[in-house]
C-alpha cells in the first residue's frame, strides 16, 4: 500500500472545498442519489468485501455480513427512508415577546469532513459515518487503517467507481499520513480509536476549532449478579467476548461476578464457547484471528498475571489466541489498566452489588455497560452508573438498533451517531428568526419607555 503524499492530501481537501462551495451537496435529491449508489455498490461487492475481511481478520462470511456489511446497508436504508423528513426546516415556538416573528431550525451541512477508522471493524466503522456525511450534505476524506490493507484498498476501489474524489476521497498510509491529515483544517473530524489517540485528534482539532466526534472505547464492565440466569449469561457473554476474537470496542472487557454464582458460571461458559465454536476452536471457520503479531504479543503479556481457569493457548504463527478466562485478578494488574481488545476475560469476584458498583464508579466512564440480573435491580444499577450505552441481560446488541444513538461519554468519547444522530452529527442546526416588517413595536428600543411592561413578558 502506497502512502498518500502531503501534496495529494492538500489537493484533495482543496478540491473538496471547491466542490462543496458549488452547493450541489445541499440538494436533497443529490444526497439521496448518492446514498442509493452507495448501497448498490456494497451489494455489488458483497462477496469481495467478505473475502477481504477474511484475509485481514479471518472473519467468516456470516460474521462479516452481520457485524459489518449489514450494519452499513441498514444505516443506508434508514437514511434513504427518512432523509427528507430529517432535513426539513423545523418550525419551533416563538415566545410572546418576539411575536409576530416566526422561528425555524435549518439543518445545513458542516462542509469538508475527515473520517478516521480503526482496524477492528474496518468496513463498518469507516463507512457508517460516511452515510451520515453524505446524508447531511458534506464531503468526506476517508482514512482507513493500514493494518487491514485488503479491505482498505477494496473500499477505495469500490467508492472510486461511484464517487468523484472532490466529493469522497481516500488517504492511505500509516502514522505519518495521520499526522499530515491532522495538520489540515476540516469542518468536522470523526474519529474512532483509543482514548490515547482521541486526545491527539482533539488537540489537533483545537488548533482550528474543528468540532469532533470521538468514539473511543475503553474498559466496558460486565456484572453478573446472584439472581442472573447463569446459562443465558454465560452464552451471551461468551458470544460478546468472542465475536471478532474480542477485538470489539464494546466487548465486555472485564467480568464482575457474585461469589454465589461464580462456580456455576465458570462451569457453564466453557460449554457455551464450545457450542459456538466447537471442541477445537482453532479449526473453527467462525473464530477470527488477532490483527497482527504486535497485538498477539501485547495480549500474551496481559495473560501473565492472575490464574488462567480456561483457555490460554496462543499460536503466534496463526495469530490465534484461544478464548481465555483469568481468575484472581487484581485491579492493579496490567490487564486492568488498558482496553484488552482480545478474547481474554479477567474475572473479579464480589460479595455485594454495592461493592461491584463502587468498583465500576471508580473507573473511567466506559463506552458500554452490561448487567445480568433482575430488571428491577437493573434500574437501580443504571441509576448508579454511567456509560455511552449498554444492555441488560445481553451484550453488544444496543449497537444494532439504528433508532438509538451510539457513542461514548467522558473518556470513552463524545457526541453520537447512527440513524438520525449521524445526520445531526455532520450538520449545523442553524436557528433563524423571521421578523415581521409590517409592524415595528418600540418595546426593544431606547429610551425603553415601556420597560415596566416589557419586564413582565420577558
Amino acid at each position: 500500500m502506497q502512502d498518500t503524499t502531503r501534496q495529494d492530501i492538500e489537493n484533495l481537501i482543496a478540491g473538496q472545498r471547491t466542490f462543496f462551495a458549488t452547493h450541489q451537496t445541499k440538494d436533497i435529491a443529490f444526497r439521496l442519489t448518492q446514498l442509493k449508489k452507495f448501497k448498490a455498490v456494497i451489494q455489488q461487492y458483497e462477496t469481495q468485501i467478505a473475502e477481504a475481511l477474511w484475509l485481514d481478520l479471518h472473519k467468516s462470511f456470516e460474521e462479516a455480513y452481520l457485524t459489518e456489511i449489514s450494519m452499513v446497508v441498514q444505516e443506508l436504508d434508514n437514511h434513504i427512508r427518512h432523509l427528507k423528513q430529517w432535513s426539513k426546516p423545523k418550525r419551533v415556538p416563538t415566545p410572546l415577546h418576539l411575536i409576530p416573528s416566526t422561528s425555524r431550525i435549518y439543518y445545513e451541512p458542516l462542509g469538508v469532513s475527515l473520517i478516521v477508522a480503526p482496524w477492528n471493524y474496518p468496513f463498518q466503522l469507516l463507512l457508517n459515518p460516511l452515510v451520515g456525511a453524505i446524508s447531511a450534505g458534506c464531503t468526506a476524506l476517508l482514512k482507513p487503517s493500514p493494518y487491514t490493507p485488503h479491505i482498505a484498498l477494496l473500499m477505495e476501489k469500490m467508492l472510486g467507481e461511484i464517487f468523484n474524489p472532490n466529493y469522497v476521497a481516500f488517504a492511505q498510509g500509516g502514522r505519518e499520513v495521520n499526522q499530515i491529515l491532522l495538520e489540515q483544517r476540516y469542518d468536522l473530524i470523526f474519529f474512532t480509536g483509543s482514548p490515547m489517540l482521541g486526545k491527539i485528534v482533539m488537540k489537533a482539532a483545537a488548533e482550528h476549532l474543528t468540532p469532533v466526534v470521538l468514539e473511543l472505547g475503553g474498559k466496558s464492565p460486565c456484572i453478573v449478579d446472584e439472581n442472573a440466569d447463569i446459562k443465558m449469561a454465560a452464552r451471551r457473554i461468551a458470544w460478546g467476548k468472542c465475536i471478532n476474537a474480542g477485538q470489539t470496542c464494546i466487548a465486555p472487557d472485564y467480568l464482575l461476578i457474585h461469589r454465589k454464582v461464580k462456580d456455576a458460571f465458570l462451569k457453564q461458559i466453557p460449554l457455551e464457547i464450545a457450542s459456538l465454536y466447537g471442541a477445537d476452536i482453532k479449526t473453527s471457520q467462525y473464530f477470527p484471528r488477532i490483527v497482527n503479531d504486535q497485538a498477539v504479543q501485547r495480549l500474551q503479556k496481559l495473560m501473565q498475571h492472575g490464574t488462567i481457569v480456561y483457555g490460554g493457548e496462543v499460536d503466534a504463527a496463526q495469530k490465534f489466541i484461544e478464548p481465555t478466562l483469568i481468575d484472581a485478578v487484581q485491579p492493579d494488574f496490567p490487564i486492568m489498566q488498558e482496553e484488552i481488545f482480545g478474547p481474554i476475560l479477567p474475572i473479579i469476584t464480589y460479595d455485594t452489588l454495592s461493592e461491584a458498583l463502587a468498583f465500576v464508579q471508580a473507573q473511567e466512564k466506559p463506552l458500554a455497560f452490561y448487567y445480568f440480573g433482575q430488571n428491577d435491580t437493573a434500574k437501580e444499577v443504571l441509576h448508579q452508573t454511567t456509560s455511552g450505552g449498554g444492555c441488560i441481560n445481553d451484550t453488544l446488541m444496543h449497537i444494532a438498533n439504528h433508532h438509538m444513538p451510539f457513542g461514548g461519554v467522558g473518556n470513552s468519547g463524545m457526541n453520537k451517531y447512527h440513524g438520525k444522530e449521524s445526520f445531526v452529527a455532520f450538520s449545523n442546526a442553524r436557528a433563524i428568526t423571521f421578523a415581521a416588517t409590517w409592524i415595528d413595536l418600540p418595546l426593544k428600543y431606547p429610551p425603553f419607555t415601556y420597560f415596566k411592561w416589557v419586564k413582565k413578558i420577558v
